[in-house]
């Protein structure tokens, strides 16, 4: 079954219960959203994607709409484009001018619809400050309220995807603001600092504390990677300035997770310019001189004696992974040639992949010829 409709006088067959937004993407056509996501529950909130129906006595959100047969939609006549150009204008009537030195400048939603339709500050004035900047203690999300727009984003990514329910609505008329739990500290209100909130934030009212002022949308450089922290295998893209990682955004084209990330993999990439990260594989001297323990045993109790750390057979060395990679297949040869294959056991990490985990199964079991095999998820 399908119905007719007509979008800006484009004919359009399409499926009935789907939205005026959702076909007018399919086939093309534009229409301006800020409340709206396609990954969260639609609310018809902001008011951008009104648009003008055949009959109708009031401009409809195109994202809450369903289409009908015989459905005729103007989305660019006068009076819808009056309508959003007021709209805008409410919004910015109750924002910062601080876009010179915004963080957020250049990928806010807010900031391009204004500049699509030449909306500036209304000349009766903005509101200025009202809420106090970067008020909460969270050590991750930077929150400042005086950006918001009351979309809900942060709303409805909190406790349709995350679960966790900890931001919701206060107030009303002028005084509704976006709160935390009963209007206290998101990590009182059981924030996981997963970062969600900030992913969805159309505007800079909630950023990322880390790299904040770090750099902007055009100077810095997008490089997708895969998470090191688990085996689960979500994608996010690296934010790279002067060959520098400066911070992490969501990805929503990543197959595994979307735009979806747990606060490691979000904010823990500061160990990779870290001053203490190792950049090579390091193995004890005496290994690189081809020595065994029994040959430096009686170095390292003279060494002690002589409180002398230079140059001791027992230092760890950087060296090349060929010759890290000979050193430790050699010693595993070693041992089960000497000693039996059961005289060795392999333990795998949950932070592998299926697919390193398996290899490791292989390597235990077909070339050292054990079954001592274990994963630490059981322990």
């Amino acid at each position: 079954m399908t119905v007719n409709i007509t979008i800006d006088g484009q004919c359009i067959q399409t499926e009935p219960g789907k939205t005026i937004l959702q076909v007018a993407r399919e086939n093309g056509v534009g229409i301006p959203t800020l409340c709206y996501h396609k990954d969260l529950s639609p609310t018809g909130n902001c008011r951008m994607c009104v648009v003008e129906v055949k009959g109708g006595r009031f401009l409809q959100a195109a994202c809450v709409t369903p289409v009908w047969e015989g459905m005729e939609i103007n989305t660019l006549s006068e009076k819808v484009m009056k309508n959003r150009k007021l709209t805008l204008e409410l919004m910015l009537a109750n924002h910062p001018m601080d876009c010179l030195t915004c963080d957020v400048a250049g990928e806010c939603e807010l900031q391009d619809l204004a500049y699509d339709y030449r909306v500036e500050v209304p000349a009766w004035g903005a509101k200025g400050t009202r809420y106090q900047v970067n008020s909460d203690p969270n050590p991750f999300i930077r929150v400042d309220f005086n950006k918001c727009i009351l979309c809900r984003r942060c709303v409805l990514a909190c406790a349709e995807i995350q679960m966790r329910d900890v931001w919701g609505v206060a107030g009303r008329g002028f005084e509704e603001k976006i709160v935390a739990g009963a209007n206290t500290t998101m990590l009182e209100a059981r924030c996981e600092s997963c970062g969600q909130c900030v992913a969805y934030c159309p505007t800079g009212a909630l950023s990322n504390k880390m790299n904040y002022g770090a750099g902007r949308a055009h100077q810095v450089k997008k490089v997708t990677t895969t998470c090191s922290y688990c085996g689960v295998g979500c994608q996010f893209d690296l934010l790279v300035k002067n060959n520098k990682v400066i911070g992490v955004s969501s990805n929503p084209t990543a197959p595994v997770n979307g735009m979806s990330l747990c606060v490691k993999g979000r904010y823990g990439y500061d160990y990779i310019h870290h001053p203490d990260r190792l950049m090579k594989p390091r193995v004890r001297r005496y290994l690189l001189e081809g020595k065994s323990k029994d040959d430096i045993r009686e170095s390292i109790v003279d060494q002690r004696l002589s409180n002398n750390k230079l140059s001791s057979p027992w230092d760890w060395v950087e060296t090349d992974w060929e010759t890290a990679l000979r050193i430790t297949a050699d010693k595993f040869r070693a041992t089960r040639d000497t000693f039996g294959a059961d005289k060795l056991g392999f333990l795998t990490s949950a932070k592998c992949l299926n697919e390193e985990n398996y290899l490791m199964n292989k390597l235990a079991r077909q070339v050292i010829g054990t079954n001592n095999i274990d994963h630490c998820a059981r322990l």
